[in-house]
């Protein structure tokens, strides 16, 4: 069974910079791919971008350019570092993890990042 733990959200004003964490454990197998959903209030859950085992990127478009995913494969860990932030990107940020070889989605639980002055 995999388990995630995310980490990193926070207030920030306009402009600034957070990076959000998201650990996995148990048996996640060695070909797994990463990605950070985000839900703002009263809409859909939205890819924000994703990473697979093979470090290949792909990004929303809203996000290009301001936000970097990586991934630390021994520390089994996903990053999503976010540049030049705007009120727009406030939502719950989710991690997803999945992998087909070894028959898993899973989701963690959620880090709120808000953007205000």
């Amino acid at each position: 069974q995999v388990q995630l733990v995310e980490s990193g959200g926070g207030l920030v004003q306009p402009g600034g910079s957070l990076r959000l964490s998201c650990v996995a454990s148990g048996s996640i197998g060695n070909f797994y791919n990463m990605a950070w959903y985000r839900q703002a209030p009263g809409k859909q859950r939205e890819l924000v971008a994703s990473i697979t085992s093979r470090g290949t990127t792909n990004y929303d478009d809203s996000v290009r350019g301001r936000f970097t995913i990586s991934r630390a494969n021994a520390k089994n860990t996903v990053y999503l570092q976010m540049n030049s932030l705007k009120p727009e990107d406030t939502a719950v940020y989710f991690c997803n993890v999945w992998s087909v070889a070894s028959a898993y989605d899973v989701w963690g639980q959620g880090t709120q990042v808000t953007v205000s002055s």
